[in-house]
């Protein structure tokens, strides 16, 4: 097994971030309707920098691990900046090629933060 599969293995199993903010400022949840994968983010921004950002759902584990490092990722980072991110950025952080099945997987966490970015709760 590759050092890559690893870390998405280790996110799976010992999610970072995973739970809810009662008092998040920005909240969204995307479901992926192909695989039935489901994702929720709730962010805490404190002049114009994440604070917290957590989530919760079910999914397979390339949704669930892209969740946990795109969580830790963007913790601390400006909102302008985390905006910016592009599919291949998630990639990356991934560490692996994604077929085009399983590459909605690992971009449900990108769509869903930026949604809650662009929309208070």
């Amino acid at each position: 097994m590759s050092l890559y599969q690893d870390l998405i293995l280790d996110h799976y199993r010992n999610p970072r971030n995973q739970g809810v903010l009662k008092n998040a400022t920005h909240y969204a949840e995307v479901s992926n309707l192909s695989c039935g994968d489901k994702l929720c983010i709730d962010i805490i921004v404190k002049n114009d920098i994440i604070e917290d950002v957590k989530f919760s759902g079910s999914g397979c584990a390339i949704s669930q691990a892209s969740a946990s490092l795109l969580t830790e990722h963007i913790k601390n980072q400006s909102v302008e900046k985390a905006l910016m991110l592009e599919p291949k950025d998630i990639l990356e952080l991934l560490g692996v090629t994604l077929s085009p099945n399983r590459l909605k997987c690992g971009l449900l966490s990108l769509e869903t933060v930026k949604k809650a970015l662009t929309q208070s709760k």
